[in-house]
């Protein structure tokens, strides 16, 4: 299970960097799933945030599981 937690936080953290990535130069187009989410138009570079913040919060709460 620690494991898991620790895969799904590392995915969630590199998709809201890619987001940021390609929200400032314009890479990472391929990984950036969030600005191929219609619904939420303008908010991307806030989603994004966000993403990077709960994945960094999985990773470091993925330490506290016991194995």
């Amino acid at each position: 299970m620690k494991k898991l937690c620790e895969s799904v936080g590392f995915i969630v953290f590199i998709q809201g960097v890619a987001g940021l990535l390609h929200e400032w130069t314009g890479w990472f187009r391929l990984w950036a799933v969030v600005r191929r989410l219609e619904f939420l138009g303008g908010y991307a570079m806030f989603v994004n945030i966000v993403l990077v913040v709960t994945g960094a919060a999985v990773m470091v709460a993925s330490d506290r599981l016991k194995a």
